[in-house]
């Protein structure tokens, strides 16, 4: 983005580790999202991606009476909530379904392997503006700013995949300037001072701010006075501890990491592409309770199109795999959503949970499902939101939606509805300055829901 030419030569702002965004300081960061008129808000989103594509026939979407091609090993188990049934390799979530909602008939979805609808809710084949879609949580930054000048509103907790299509899109048209900050990850080192002490760092403090007495006696225009506010903000980020101690687990209840669990990011990053990390859940809920609006995280590789080797993998089957997984999946998914209602957080703090896409209702050859983007299953959680329930269904063979047909568009429109954000009247400015509305369509939020 472009920003405002000042009448004095520009002077030397804080440059250090990934708070230098794209080339755009910390101070310029700071004083863009100031220009879209931020408020205070305790509303927030996080966001897991479930890269590569989650089987919903065997989490959430059980067909027990199907032919077994179709059905799969697993049965269904009974939920604290009658007549709500998930796979029996997730008794954490079966034990508090009543505060979670499964989607099951989310249609619309790409056909490959791409993060772009999961993270912004547009078909990547559908290109609206030139630089691309930016997504939810830069739209959020776009939109309220920071609620905590001494935390980012967008965070990334997204580790690198070492296939493309499973990064994050980035801020799209909206600019560098709202990209998210990211902390973890090989960038986690570029959070620290390098070289240079708080004491060293309050001295070159002090050196900027004899400058600037000297210049401003000759500025009349009042910026000096304006670029002092946002560099005022930007040596609280740098100094403040809020952000670190977020970031900290060793700050955390022993037996609360325990209950997330923990996992290496190095786990099938090299043949998979994306780790299994289930520490991030917690830490994502440390962020938004230090302040952050939207974190997202990527969790594991689901992309289990079965065989003998297939995927980096020494076992002949996705079930195989599937038992090792759903346990430490279900154990992170359910420490979170209890931790959110423990701590108050669950009315504020919204949860979603989705892949790129379903899978194929019969097993193939391999023994493994295929992509299948009829329909796919997401699961909600806080917010405030009416939950306890699944909402759509699909056929017999959980091949196609069967009743209530959710899109992409309703999804996103509830998410910015629970953060105090109008999807139908809120737009943002592309390029060329049009304004474009959040969701497709004229999508509503999610009515069962609220």
């Amino acid at each position: 983005m472009n920003l405002p030419s000042h009448p004095l030569p520009r002077r030397g702002f804080l440059q250090i580790g990934s708070l230098a965004l794209g080339g755009l300081t910390l101070p310029q960061l700071l004083r863009a999202e100031a220009r879209t008129g931020s408020r205070a808000s305790t509303k927030s989103v996080i966001m897991i991606y479930l890269v590569g594509g989650p089987p919903h026939q065997d989490m959430f979407d059980l067909k027990p009476d199907a032919p077994k091609e179709i059905a799969g090993p697993w049965k269904p188990t009974a939920t604290n909530v009658t007549g709500f049934q998930i796979c029996e390799a997730f008794p954490q979530l079966a034990k508090i379904a009543d505060k979670f909602a499964v989607i099951r008939s989310l249609v619309g979805n790409q056909a490959g392997h791409d993060a772009v609808q999961v993270f912004n809710g547009r078909h990547p084949g559908k290109r609206v503006t030139a630089n691309g879609w930016p997504q939810f949580g830069s739209v959020v930054a776009k939109l309220q700013g920071p609620a905590d000048p001494a935390i980012p509103p967008f965070i990334s907790l997204c580790y690198p995949c070492t296939h493309g299509p499973y990064n994050e899109p980035g801020p799209g048209f909206l600019g560098t300037a709202f990209a998210p900050f990211r902390p973890t990850g090989p960038s986690r080192d570029d959070m620290t001072l390098r070289g240079i002490s708080v004491s060293q760092l309050a001295d070159r403090k002090a050196l900027l701010q004899g400058f600037d007495d000297i210049r401003r006696d000759a500025d009349t225009s009042g910026t000096l006075e304006g670029m002092d506010a946002f560099t005022q903000q930007a040596f609280g980020l740098l100094t403040s501890s809020r952000l670190a101690e977020a970031l900290d687990l060793s700050k955390e209840d022993p037996k609360v990491v325990e209950r997330y669990g923990t996992g290496d990011p190095k786990i099938f990053m090299d043949s998979n592409g994306a780790p299994r990390v289930p520490q991030s859940l917690l830490m994502a809920r440390r962020l938004i309770e230090a302040g952050a609006r939207v974190v997202t995280l990527n969790y594991s590789k689901w992309d289990w199109h079965g065989g003998r080797m297939a995927e980096g993998r020494k076992n002949n089957s996705i079930f195989l795999r599937e038992e090792e997984d759903f346990p430490i999946f279900d154990k992170c998914l359910s420490a979170l959503i209890e931790d959110l209602h423990q701590r108050g957080l669950d009315r504020d703090c919204t949860v979603v949970v989705m892949g790129e896409f379903g899978r194929t209702p019969k097993i193939s050859a391999n023994v493994g499902r295929d992509h299948w983007p009829q329909v796919n299953c997401a699961l909600l959680a806080g917010g405030g939101m009416r939950l306890g329930q699944a909402i759509g269904s699909t056929d017999k063979n959980a091949g196609e939606a069967a009743s209530r047909p959710v899109t992409f568009g309703e999804l996103y429109a509830t998410l910015f509805h629970n953060l105090g954000i109008n999807p139908t009247t809120t737009t943002i400015p592309d390029l060329d300055g049009r304004p474009q509305h959040l969701v497709e369509g004229d999508s509503q939020p999610l009515p069962e829901l609220l």
